[in-house]
């Protein structure tokens, strides 16, 4: 199986992680996800990219979860965010919608990940691909992006 960019990466940077694989639905849904991979869906996170006035965002949250704009805002500093239109997400960040890891984006933005991913070791998100999940602990993804853990969600 080839390599992802975010999986390139975090061999470089020597962090510790486990690929799941599953086989995609069309139009597969992040609770799809948890439910392919047999997981508690507050542990398989989804990565939405964001836009300021004058630039980008990553949020990483629960896949059943919302990202509360207003707040994602004030933890990046910024008077407004909105969603990146599906659009611009490829030529943003190199991923397609469902395959976007929070690894190896073409640009590396300010990324926050939703405080409760401190409560596990382990947490899933994106590899880069639809279909395809690191399982990762929350502190070494941190540290690879530059990130900090907010609270996020609604």
């Amino acid at each position: 199986m080839k390599k992802t960019n975010a999986m390139r990466i975090l061999d470089r940077e020597k962090v510790n992680y486990k690929l799941n694989v599953y086989e995609p639905d069309e139009n597969i849904t992040g609770l799809d996800a948890a439910k392919k991979l047999g997981q508690d869906p507050n542990k398989v996170f989804k990565t939405l990219v964001t836009k300021s006035k004058d630039d980008h965002f990553v949020f990483v949250i629960p896949v059943g979860e919302e990202l509360n704009l207003k707040k994602a805002a004030q933890v990046a500093q910024v008077k407004k965010i909105e969603m990146l239109p599906l659009k611009e997400l490829l030529p943003t960040t190199g991923y397609i919608h469902g395959g976007c890891s929070p690894v190896g984006m073409k640009k590396q933005f300010k990324t926050f990940i939703h405080e409760s991913a401190k409560n596990f070791d382990k947490f899933f998100v994106s590899a880069g691909k639809v279909g395809m999940q690191l399982e990762i602990n929350p502190q070494d993804l941190i540290s690879v992006v530059d990130g900090t853990f907010a609270d996020i969600i609604n």
